[in-house]
Protein backbone atom coordinates (compact mmCIF):
# COMPACT_ATOMS: atom_id res chain seq x y z
CA UNK A 1 0.00 0.00 0.00
CA UNK A 2 0.85 3.53 -0.42
CA UNK A 3 1.09 6.38 2.05
CA UNK A 4 -1.97 7.62 0.44
CA UNK A 5 -4.11 4.57 0.82
CA UNK A 6 -2.82 3.54 4.39
CA UNK A 7 -3.47 7.40 5.45
CA UNK A 8 -6.97 6.75 3.79
CA UNK A 9 -7.66 3.42 5.64
CA UNK A 10 -6.62 4.77 8.98
CA UNK A 11 -8.78 7.35 8.66
CA UNK A 12 -11.58 5.55 7.70
CA UNK A 13 -11.39 3.09 10.34
CA UNK A 14 -10.72 6.09 12.77
CA UNK A 15 -14.33 7.27 11.30
CA UNK A 16 -16.03 4.02 11.58
CA UNK A 17 -14.79 3.61 14.87
CA UNK A 18 -15.75 6.87 16.12
CA UNK A 19 -19.57 6.12 14.75
CA UNK A 20 -19.77 3.21 16.33
CA UNK A 21 -18.77 5.18 20.09
CA UNK A 22 -21.55 7.39 18.91
CA UNK A 23 -24.11 4.72 18.48
CA UNK A 24 -23.10 3.18 21.75
CA UNK A 25 -23.62 6.62 23.53
CA UNK A 26 -26.78 7.59 22.04
CA UNK A 27 -28.48 3.90 22.94
CA UNK A 28 -26.82 4.81 26.77
CA UNK A 29 -28.11 8.14 27.09
CA UNK A 30 -31.73 6.76 25.75
CA UNK A 31 -31.72 4.28 28.37
CA UNK A 32 -30.63 6.66 30.97
CA UNK A 33 -33.59 8.67 30.21
CA UNK A 34 -35.76 5.87 30.35
CA UNK A 35 -34.75 5.91 33.70
CA UNK A 36 -35.15 8.89 34.39
CA UNK A 37 -38.47 9.22 33.87
CA UNK A 38 -39.29 6.30 35.72
CA UNK A 39 -38.40 7.74 38.53
CA UNK A 40 -39.45 11.16 37.87
CA UNK A 41 -42.78 9.00 37.39
CA UNK A 42 -42.05 7.04 41.08
CA UNK A 43 -41.11 10.53 42.97
CA UNK A 44 -44.20 12.34 41.82
CA UNK A 45 -46.28 9.72 43.23
CA UNK A 46 -44.45 9.09 46.45
CA UNK A 47 -44.70 13.08 46.83
CA UNK A 48 -48.49 12.46 46.58
CA UNK A 49 -48.66 10.17 48.86
CA UNK A 50 -46.27 11.93 51.27
CA UNK A 51 -48.72 15.29 50.98
CA UNK A 52 -51.83 12.87 51.11
CA UNK A 53 -50.65 11.51 54.55
CA UNK A 54 -49.21 14.71 55.71
CA UNK A 55 -52.88 16.68 55.19
CA UNK A 56 -54.50 13.41 57.10
CA UNK A 57 -51.83 13.94 60.21
CA UNK A 58 -52.49 17.21 60.34
CA UNK A 59 -56.26 17.35 60.89
CA UNK A 60 -57.25 19.42 64.35
CA UNK A 61 -58.21 17.16 66.74
CA UNK A 62 -61.13 16.85 67.78
CA UNK A 63 -62.22 19.47 70.57
CA UNK A 64 -63.51 17.44 73.36
CA UNK A 65 -63.67 18.76 77.37
CA UNK A 66 -60.77 17.27 79.77
CA UNK A 67 -61.67 14.42 81.88
CA UNK A 68 -61.55 17.31 85.33
CA UNK A 69 -64.75 18.70 83.96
Amino acid sequence: MTSEETRMTTIEETIAHQARTIEDLSQQLADQWKIMEQVRTKLDRLTERFLTLEETSLEAPAITRPPHY
